[in-house]
């Protein structure tokens, strides 16, 4: 029965999706020539422009298709599909554009750019709208009972717990737990209104009846070795088995798979910017940034040499060993702000508040984060980026990484001058594992707009900060 409603739901968006595509279509055509927004631009005969729907409305409907936007949305959060609408829609103008250029080749082809762009906008505006709508629809029904998928779980443990939890707090996913199938816990125990209602042995009486949509394996790891039995009796009764597998303790991030010739491998961490395209994306934009901040920033570290030169004596630039990416040591660079103080000392000490060490230039350039310009250089070199986790120096580097987990999962990247803990106020003499817990977080989920939201955040949060002494 579920099935079939997702199926029935499928088509109703297809037919939706098709007849939003048109309307936008239209409505641009009609703003552009006939409320003269296209004024001045040659075009083609109406008869021809709505000829292009004949291939535009399918070529959406696949792209739509491969961006995962007919997949069951139960779960799926409403920005990553507002995501998936964006970039079907942008690959759709590209796509078009590039076709069009391709034809113009061979003969004249003049198509109005600014119907092209109303297009786009329309019809993302309009695809967003209504699922917006339709989304809110489902989940109000699933709250109030309708529309539910019966699960039985198979294995009491602690991913058996976050799973009732996640389902309790999130009604309007339209899950129902039946209940628990367990060797090893007395039946009729009961977590947040979901009992134990037998032993694993049940599974074969409890299949033939049909009244479930789907099973989920929350197994133990330490019951693992039932796990094929499990799969192999539940995949002969055709009902949907998911698994959802209990190392929370031992990988505490998403992973991911990588399919190794048919050999299923489990990434304990998911790192973006080990792709080599992200990777020199990335480089890109910092060999672009760091340029660009070098010209428009000249003017203000020429005057905060002048000033460190003039207060104080030794060098004005001081450079310092940290940890890079792949634990390689590089030598950073900042505008000197302390006073001339042994090495060894130099290499241990925290910076506190009211650091007599700081020098009177050096507590404003520090408080403005000033200091930090001329890492601009360490970003051209390449031992730095404009935004990743800040980097330490040696001595805590071995201090940290035996005393907060996952602390040298931070080197798997290289470090910046600006970050996600930087923004969020996590600079200084504050929370190590809180900061950690950033750029980790970073470190997971990064993105070119992640980077330029950071970069911008940083005008406002991360130059003048109540933490920088």
């Amino acid at each position: 029965m579920i099935k079939d409603n997702q199926r029935r739901l499928n088509q109703f968006h297809v037919i939706l999706d098709g007849i939003v595509i048109v309307i936008s279509y239209l409505v641009a055509y009609y703003l552009v020539f006939s409320k003269g927004l296209g004024s001045g631009e040659s075009a083609y005969e109406r008869e021809i422009y709505l000829a292009f729907l004949y291939a535009i409305v399918p070529g959406y409907l696949i792209l739509y298709w491969m961006m995962h936007l007919y997949t069951p949305k139960r779960v799926q959060g409403r920005r990553v599909e507002v995501g998936n609408v964006v970039k079907a829609n942008l690959m759709g103008i590209v796509l078009f554009i590039t076709c069009l250029f391709l034809v113009g080749k061979y003969e004249m082809v003049d198509f109005s750019r600014i119907l092209l762009f109303l297009f786009c906008v329309l019809n993302i505006v309009l695809e967003v709208g209504y699922r917006n709508i339709l989304r809110i629809g489902l989940r109000s029904m699933r709250s109030k009972g309708y529309n539910q998928k019966h699960i039985l779980l198979l294995g009491y443990s602690r991913t058996a717990q976050k799973y009732i939890d996640l389902v309790t707090a999130n009604p309007e996913w339209g899950y129902k737990i039946r209940g628990i199938l367990d060797d090893n816990t007395e039946r009729g125990t009961e977590y947040k209104g979901v009992r134990v209602i037998g032993s694993l042995s049940g599974l074969e009486f409890i299949l033939p009846l049909n009244r479930l949509d789907e099973i989920a394996i929350t197994l133990g790891i330490k019951e693992y070795d039932k796990l094929e039995h499990i799969v192999a009796a539940c995949e002969k009764s055709g009902v949907h088995t998911k698994f959802i597998p209990d190392y929370n303790n031992i990988i505490p991030t998403k992973p991911y798979t990588e399919d190794l010739m048919g050999l299923p491998v489990i990434h304990i961490r998911y790192v973006p910017l080990t792709d080599s395209f992200n990777a020199a994306l990335k480089r890109v934009i910092d060999l672009f940034g760091a340029v660009v901040a070098l010209i428009l920033f000249s003017p203000i570290m020429l005057l905060t040499a002048i000033a460190i030169r003039l207060t104080s004596p030794g060098p004005i630039i001081f450079s310092q060993e940290r940890i890079g990416r792949h634990n390689k040591p590089f030598k950073m660079y900042k505008f000197r702000s302390m006073e001339l103080q042994p090495p060894e000392e130099e290499k241990k000490e925290w910076t506190v508040q009211s650091d007599p060490r700081i020098t009177g230039v050096g507590r404003l350039i520090r408080r403005m984060s000033i200091d930090e310009l001329p890492q601009l250089i360490n970003v051209l070199r390449g031992d730095m980026s404009l935004v990743g986790p800040r980097p330490e120096r040696p001595f805590f580097v071995e201090q940290f990484k035996e005393e907060i987990p996952r602390y040298m999962v931070k080197h798997q990247v290289r470090p910046g001058m600006t970050g996600w803990a930087q923004i969020n106020g996590y600079r200084g003499d504050t929370s190590i594992r809180k900061r950690i817990e950033h750029d980790l977080y970073y470190i997971e989920n990064w993105t070119v707009g992640f980077d330029f939201k950071i970069l911008f955040l940083t005008f406002f949060k991360g130059f003048i900060n109540r933490n920088a002494y």
